[in-house]
């Protein structure tokens, strides 16, 4: 069982209202949490990026709430390609937080998805602990398992996957390395 994991406190805070997750990852059977962020406040909370529910949903949770995608995520060979965008600041909710998988928006989700209010500001970015690899609020120590790679956290905006990867001549999803 992996038990490693990576952590950061940022000294002051940075836009808790928009930014962007991406990463890579080859996942096994059982992976869970990718990147969480956890406040002492009650009333910001804790934030999870993750495959919930037996480790083959993709989703997010903040203030307990779970938003997970329909589709199931069960092949421990294949590499996935992650995408997670945050802008409180759009007016319509699921304008607020969208989940990309291969450079494909995800738009079911099987446990309804939970928005942040409009201007909400969450506890990714904060000066709190980011932890990429664990789940920062958990007794069970929720540890990734599997591989990841080039993870980016872009402070100030909501990328679409298109900064990060694109489909090469035979419709393959790889990664922009330009």
């Amino acid at each position: 069982m992996a038990s490693t994991y990576l952590t950061r406190t940022p000294s002051s805070a940075g836009n808790r209202r928009t930014w962007t997750i991406s990463t890579w990852v080859k996942k096994a059977s059982d992976a869970v949490s990718i990147f969480s962020a956890w406040y002492a406040d009650s009333t910001v909370g804790h934030f999870v990026f993750r495959f919930g529910y037996n480790g083959s949903q993709l989703g997010w949770s903040q203030w307990g709430n779970d938003s997970y995608s329909t589709r199931l995520f069960r092949d421990p060979s294949a590499w996935y390609h992650l995408v997670l965008a945050v802008d409180t600041t759009q007016a319509t909710a699921s304008n607020r937080v969208k989940m990309y998988v291969n450079g494909v928006q995800e738009t079911s989700f099987s446990v309804g998805a939970v928005y942040p209010s409009l201007d909400e500001e969450l506890s990714v970015n904060n000066n709190n602990i980011q932890v990429i690899g664990a789940n920062s609020y958990s007794s069970t120590a929720e540890y990734w398992k599997g591989s990841m790679s080039h993870f980016h956290f872009i402070d100030g905006t909501a990328e679409l996957p298109t900064a990060f990867g694109e489909y090469d001549a035979n419709g393959v999803w790889t990664i922009n390395t330009s």
